[in-house]
């Protein structure tokens, strides 16, 4: 029911993931496979009774146990059903194929049914920060490396690399093509008796791409979606990373437009989208590692390979799915203080402009002077109190050195880089 999973809960990926979902798809690669090896007739029949209303599906998942995966008791129940619509259509259902077709074929129709639901936010996701990026082209903030202040750099260049990870990961999504799968008991069409045409008639049936070999033990369209999932939702899980040092209390530099609330502090306002797209991401690398050990596939199907990738990959699909739409709720509601991120650049004192002021040193007494000088300065100020403009007093002229202490104007080339990302075409 999603309840310990609020990431993925009422999301669009998980109605299009779920059980019932799954045998959907299950029954719709049995009416595909009866529309290329059946009379017409026939395949209407199969067509007619491949709807997942007419299934007990928690009844299904019961009696999967004792053949190790649903589609021997759905074949079962739909030849039932079949035979009772019309008895000379009942032969034809799941002829030739055999249970690894039907799952591998249903994941990928369950895959490629999601995607786009995870395509089309990571697209609008893009889009709201590609509007931060560029009102907030000009907004100096601290840049931060090891926890620490390091040199300004600008909110829109932050948000525009949030925005370059959001796309990178739409381009691998947008790039994949599930494949049908259909090779019969051992990947070599024998029951079907017929050529390798078959692989073509049936994928536009079930409208996948085509194989160009059965991939019973070839787990490369399974490796692929779970490397691009895991991908997405470990970009997402930057964006998240970022918003939840950012808005930390003593930070205050962006602000979730609709916080969480806290069950025992009246206070909070907690950066729950944040939260949940961070918790997604520590468990998409689990997940994908199951599908890329899944490759080591023995003989021409194997035991328990290809049974470990269900969960894992339909997890990765809701992960996506949901840190997707969280992701598209947080860009588009996210509040940006620039009055914070200009009173932290101050909070050093002006040691956040050390690196300028170390070039401009080192023209006037050289790099090994100059070094010497600000960590000494440094050193004071840390200690001391006070600012880096006066613990190097006369060490330049006061109106360059004033010049120099000015962070807003070392960002060095953040708003061209702004204007090259959004450059990117959506």
């Amino acid at each position: 029911m999603g309840l310990l999973s609020p990431v993925r809960a009422g999301s669009a990926v998980e109605d299009a993931t779920g059980d019932t979902a799954f045998v959907q798809a299950m029954l719709d690669a049995e009416a595909a496979l009866a529309r290329v090896v059946a009379p017409a007739g026939a395949a209407e029949a199969v067509a007619g009774a491949a709807r997942v209303e007419l299934y007990d599906v928690r009844d299904l998942a019961l009696r999967a146990r004792s053949g190790g995966n649903p589609v021997i008791p759905l074949v079962a129940d739909l030849t039932a059903a079949v035979a009772h619509a019309d008895g000379e259509a009942a032969p034809y259902v799941h002829r030739g194929a055999t249970s690894q077709d039907i799952v591998d074929t249903a994941m990928m129709l369950v895959a490629a049914r999601a995607l786009p639901l995870i395509v089309a936010d990571l697209d609008r996701t893009a889009a709201e920060l590609a509007r931060l990026a560029a009102a907030h082209r000009d907004t100096p903030m601290p840049g931060r490396t090891l926890t620490q202040h390091a040199v300004p750099t600008t909110f829109g260049l932050k948000a525009a690399g949030w925005r370059a990870l959001v796309l990178d990961a739409r381009d691998r999504l947008a790039a994949l093509r599930p494949p049908a799968q259909l090779g019969g008991a051992a990947g070599t069409l024998a029951a079907f008796g017929v050529g390798v045409g078959l692989l073509a008639r049936f994928a536009e049936a079930t409208g996948l791409a085509e194989p160009d070999l059965p991939w019973h033990t070839l787990r490369t369209p399974v490796a692929d979606l779970g490397s691009a999932l895991a991908f997405t939702v470990g970009a997402l899980g930057k964006v998240a990373a970022d918003v939840l040092v950012l808005s930390r209390t003593e930070i205050g530099e962006v602000a979730e437009g609709a916080g969480g609330g806290s069950s025992a502090m009246p206070h909070k306002s907690n950066p729950v989208r944040a939260t949940l797209m961070a918790a997604a991401a520590r468990q998409a690398p689990g997940l994908a590692a199951t599908l890329l050990g899944s490759l080591a596939a023995e003989d021409e199907r194997p035991g328990g390979a290809w049974h470990a990738e269900w969960q894992p990959l339909r997890e990765l699909l809701r992960l996506a799915g949901g840190s997707a739409r969280d992701a598209l709720e947080l860009t588009s509601g996210l509040k940006v203080f620039p009055e914070r991120m200009a009173d932290h650049l101050r909070l050093t004192g002006g040691l956040i402009v050390s690196e300028r002021i170390a070039a401009e040193l080192a023209e006037v007494v050289g790099r090994a002077r100059a070094k010497e000088l600000l960590t000494e300065a440094s050193r004071r100020v840390a200690a001391e109190g006070g600012g880096l403009a006066e613990a190097l007093a006369g060490a330049l002229p006061p109106g360059r050195l004033r010049e120099l202490m000015d962070p807003g104007t070392y960002v060095g080339a953040a708003a061209a880089l702004v204007d090259r990302a959004l450059g990117r075409d959506a």
